[in-house]
């Protein structure tokens, strides 16, 4: 029985064609985890993930995430995504998400979100449409937002918080390209992968 908060997921997917993890929900971890990877399907983007209530809340972010600040990063809602997705790496066949995926990073993070000066879940400031959080991976370290649109369900904004970690001058999305897990990149699985 598919679980109904991977429902989107599992509805959009073949799992006899697909190698993509089967829909599952599992117990938070102590230490909740944060994923980022570099989807070349129709259009290069890149799926930011943060572990909530078992499951994988995604986006899609264009642009790939930034450092600076000053920058807002479109970041559109997908489907939560199964925690075992944390690790998938590899080649989407004809068909939703068609295309190559790589984990670009991954690590945990802090909850840092907040209503009225207090401490709220992930799951509280989701439905608030403002999540604070602080990411301790690879690549990405520090503070950052997702805000979504005030007239969107959709549409959110993916912002660096102003701290140490910040800064304007680097590109980690042009410069950091290898996968943190395999050290594979987009273009080398590319070479086996035939674009529909």
């Amino acid at each position: 029985m598919v679980v109904k908060k991977l429902h989107e997921y599992a509805k959009k997917r073949n799992f006899k064609k697909t190698p993509e993890p089967k829909p599952r929900v599992k117990k938070d971890t102590a230490q909740p985890i944060f994923v980022i990877q570099e989807h070349h399907a129709s259009h290069l983007h890149y799926d930011f993930r943060l572990e909530s209530q078992g499951v994988l809340k995604s986006w899609a972010v264009p642009k790939g995430p930034s450092t600076d600040p000053h920058i807002k990063r479109l970041a559109a809602l997908t489907e939560d995504h199964p925690m075992d997705y944390a690790t998938f790496e590899g080649i989407i066949p004809s068909g939703y998400g068609a295309g190559t995926v790589i984990v670009w990073d991954t690590g945990t993070y802090e909850n840092a979100s907040e209503k009225d000066g207090k401490p709220i879940s992930v799951a509280a400031a989701f439905e608030k449409g403002h999540i604070k959080f602080i990411l301790h991976g690879t690549k990405l370290k520090g503070g950052y937002a997702l805000i979504r649109f005030h007239n969107s369900d959709k549409n959110w904004l993916l912002i660096k918080t102003d701290d140490d970690y910040a800064d304007a001058r680097a590109n980690p999305v042009a410069t950091k390209s290898k996968s943190v897990l395999s050290t594979k990149t987009i273009k080398s699985l590319d070479k086996k992968f035939k674009r529909p």
